[in-house]
């Protein structure tokens, strides 16, 4: 395992720990608005006090914990292209070597197959660079867009049935669903193409 798979190692890891923290921080933020509630109903106001700033920090602490997940995985996801352009990089090196020993022997049924060989490696290339790119671009939750954020709160809220704040946009209705035809067959033939480079 070089260094930079270990790093992406420890940075998947990292990621999920703090994960985990943020659950542990909700569960938390729960229990203390929990005893808040209790201090309310038996009129011990400077309590409640104590237990909403307890509820307020957990609730805080798991944000910033969720957040720097977030952030985690998007250089995961980075340093997880940079691991595959390594690899497909190795492998059109040995096809150039292969190719260079070709034309000296000038052989055209050897040259050809190399031709092929280095053209898949090319395409993969291509395929495994935009699939990353388009999960970096993604996966970043700095980057996203603030109405995608607005609009999934949206639907999740409808889902559940549940009323937004005033301060929450609501999402847009009637959201179109996207070009669908070549540029959905084109993606679908990328994934596939991908999960064959997987294997």
């Amino acid at each position: 395992m070089s260094g930079l798979e270990k790093s992406l190692f420890n940075l998947k890891f990292t990621a999920k720990q703090l994960t985990r923290q943020a659950a542990k921080a909700g569960r938390d933020e729960t229990a203390e608005k929990n005893k808040l509630k209790k201090a309310i109903q038996q009129n011990h106001p400077d309590i409640a006090k104590i237990y909403a700033q307890n509820a307020i920090r957990k609730q805080n602490e798991k944000v910033n914990l969720l957040r720097l997940g977030s952030r985690l995985d998007a250089v995961a996801s980075r340093v997880q292209t940079a691991v595959t352009m390594r690899q497909v990089t190795g492998s059109m090196a040995g096809v150039v070597k292969g190719m260079e020993g070709a034309m000296r022997a000038m052989d055209l049924e050897k040259i050809s197959a190399v031709m092929d060989k280095f053209e898949s490696q090319f395409e993969d290339l291509d395929v495994a660079t935009g699939y990353y790119e388009n999960a970096t671009s993604s996966a970043t939750a700095v980057g996203t867009p603030q109405d995608d954020v607005d609009r999934l709160i949206g639907q999740v809220a409808d889902e559940a049935g549940v009323e937004l704040q005033a301060e929450m946009k609501a999402p847009e209705v009637g959201v179109k669903a996207g070009p669908v035809g070549a540029q959905e067959e084109r993606e679908e033939e990328l994934g596939e193409r991908l999960r064959a480079l997987r294997n």
